[in-house]
């Protein structure tokens, strides 16, 4: 029998490698971007083409390589930083596995344009599927210029897994966030499809986040400054104010390398503990600096994920660091010491006599009798005091009528919007109540057995128990489903001009994602208008909405957004309209009349699934009798 195991070729190991290396287009720019770092280049710029689908180009002015160490960079394990095992220990560079640039050459064409400072010229090489092109002399600027076209073009069923242009945008421009706040000495330039992105100088810390993140989190932050001898801390946290639901911005750096961390992430959140709510999430970005022989960052081929030496020693730090830049800049309000233009107080001194104003008084004086001061000889009105205390005496079950209230809650975005569908009736309601939960409509048609508990829930009595209703989450459904109606029908929502607009800030990763989800925001009502430099102006918002937070709720459509995965138009609408009915539905806390419950109700079981919110949580529950025996 012939043996069986064998050596598999260089071109098939590299693509194995590339496999864990190079899952997407920002895993290629990341690679690149720290060989460029690890170069010691001061400018770096990225030129993308269809989210790095056709073209990824990396330029810098870095120190270059021979045309020897181009061709040998290729080459699997081939690298600078580290000559022995002892080297991994002692890490000061990005990089140091020699894996990044072979993987590269496996599933895509590259072309390496490269000169040193003391070369004359410079060399132009050509890689495809792992061989090499050809080789040539060229005139170069000092650096390298790495040119990645057609990325997994010879490993199709990659290349079909790729998300849509919009997600891998999103997922380069977070991965080029990170760099860009970790190589604050590095001017950084991205550009795609001739659209300028960023362009950002070199700086400090807090200028490199407001020039990512837009001027408004310049008023946000605090510092943060923590020197013992196993670690050096430094950044800044977010005010709790700033806290966010969801898209919260939370980086960790060690020395000068992006990692995420679970236990350090808990130690922040104890930090904000009793100062933001359970469900938000604070701002951070915080740098960690220990000797390098006391992290392993061999542990994952992202080489995110860091094993700390002094893991359980650092974790008590972050949290007292954070705590202080908490308490120093938030805990206590701040007391203003200028005495210009205040009022002359005398200071009292103890046995000097006490002068009392000198303003006159007349006993006689009676503000009641005096006739009013407009007509000289107006008469106070005669009321009729019985007539005004007749809706106080009335009797509780006299409710407004479901038109006179619906409005008033917001069940629906205005009377002459959305209004509940055709099928949205009692009869319907008590129809699925009958063959789905078995509930005796008979009994629950009263408003008064709709009963309200904890200002969350609506407690209605059934043939088999109790059911239990999440007001938010069912007002959420039942609004999502009306937002889909419209999208159906094709019809565009109402909206509401505002008289005096206001200026939102998008972040240049949220202009990029706004060409995607315009559409979606004009049929949902919202009207935007384009100022230049990131400036939106809002002039209309959905009819209904008023007196919310336009831009939070702005923001927070922009989270959603970017989760969409699909070239679909209909699942982003749909992750749109779950953000606003989010936003829009019945808050936790909002005290709800009986007739108010028994509309929602009715409107959330006219629906063909009532079950579950659009994301997947329950909307109500039914506690049977055998259940609520047995706690008895």
């Amino acid at each position: 029998m012939s043996d069986i195991i064998h050596l598999l070729p260089d071109s098939v190991a590299n693509q194995i490698a590339a496999g864990e290396v190079i899952q997407r287009p920002a895993s290629v720019i990341k690679e690149l971007v720290e060989n460029a770092v690890d170069a010691r280049a001061t400018s770096i710029q990225i030129i993308l083409k269809d989210a790095g689908r056709t073209l990824i180009q990396v330029i810098d002015n870095g120190c270059g390589m021979s045309p020897t160490d181009a061709r040998l960079a290729f080459e699997r394990h081939s690298t600078s930083k580290i000559r022995h095992a002892e080297d991994l220990f002692s890490l000061c560079t990005m990089g140091f596995r020699g894996e990044a640039l072979a993987s590269i050459a496996a599933i895509a064409q590259v072309e390496l344009r490269t000169r040193r400072a003391e070369d004359e010229v410079g060399t132009c090489l050509r890689m495809a599927a792992s061989q090499c092109e050809s080789q040539e002399v060229i005139t170069t600027p000092v650096g390298s210029n790495f040119s990645i076209k057609n990325i997994f073009f010879n490993v199709p069923a990659r290349r079909k897994f790729l998300k849509s242009n919009q997600v891998e945008l999103s997922n380069i421009i977070n991965e080029f966030e990170r760099m860009a706040l970790v190589n604050t000495e590095v001017e950084f330039t991205l550009i795609h499809n001739d659209s300028e992105l960023y362009r950002i100088p070199a700086g400090s810390l807090r200028q490199r986040i407001v020039s990512l993140f837009g001027k408004s989190l310049n008023q946000q932050l605090l510092p943060v400054e923590a020197a013992t001898s196993i670690v050096n801390l430094s950044g800044y946290v977010g005010k709790p104010e700033a806290a966010r639901k969801r898209g919260a911005l939370q980086y960790f750096f060690v020395n000068g390398r992006y990692m995420r961390h679970a236990g350090f992430h808990k130690a922040v959140m104890k930090a904000y503990e009793e100062l933001i709510p359970q469900n938000e999430m604070p701002n951070y970005f915080l740098n960690f600096t220990v000797s390098p022989g006391t992290i392993d960052v061999n542990i994952h081929p992202t080489k995110t994920e860091i094993k700390f030496e002094n893991e359980q020693a650092i974790w008590p730090i972050v949290m007292a660091a954070v705590k202080e830049a908490l308490g120093k800049f938030c805990a206590a309000p701040s007391i203003d010491f200028d005495m210009d233009d205040a009022p002359d107080i005398p200071a009292y001194t103890p046995g000097t006599p006490i002068t009392p104003p000198s303003k006159g008084f007349n006993p006689a004086y009676n503000p009641f009798n005096q006739p009013a001061r407009c007509g000289g000889n107006a008469k106070r009105p005669d009321y009729d005091w019985q007539k005004l205390y007749e809706g106080f005496t009335s009797s509780h079950n006299d409710h407004p009528a479901p038109d006179e209230y619906d409005s008033k809650m917001g069940l629906s975005l205005s009377s002459s919007s959305i209004t509940s569908p055709a099928h949205a009736t009692p009869a319907a309601a008590d129809e699925y109540l009958q063959s789905s939960l078995n509930i005796d409509t008979k009994t629950t048609q009263a408003p008064s057995l709709y009963m309200q508990f904890k200002g969350r829930y609506i407690v209605t009595p059934s043939k088999n128990g109790l059911l239990l209703v999440d007001q938010h989450r069912a007002h959420v459904r039942v609004l999502f489903e009306q937002y889909m109606q419209r999208r159906v029908a094709k019809e565009t929502l109402p909206s509401q001009q505002i008289l005096f607009p206001q200026l939102i800030q998008l972040s240049p990763a949220q202009v990029a994602l706004y060409n995607e989800v315009e559409v979606a925001l004009s049929q949902l009502g919202f009207d935007l208008s384009d100022m230049g430099g990131g400036t939106y102006s809002v002039c209309g918002i959905p009819a209904g909405i008023e007196g919310l937070d336009v831009n939070a709720l702005i923001e927070q459509i922009f989270v959603a957004a970017e989760g969409n995965d699909t070239n679909l138009a209909d699942d982003l609408f749909a992750r749109i309209a779950l953000s606003l009915a989010q936003s829009v539905a019945i808050p936790i806390g909002q005290v709800l009349t009986p007739c108010e419950m028994e509309q929602l109700i009715g409107d959330l079981f006219a629906l063909a699934t009532p079950n579950y919110t659009p994301d997947g949580k329950p909307v109500f529950t039914l506690f049977t009798t055998e259940e609520i025996a047995k706690r008895m």
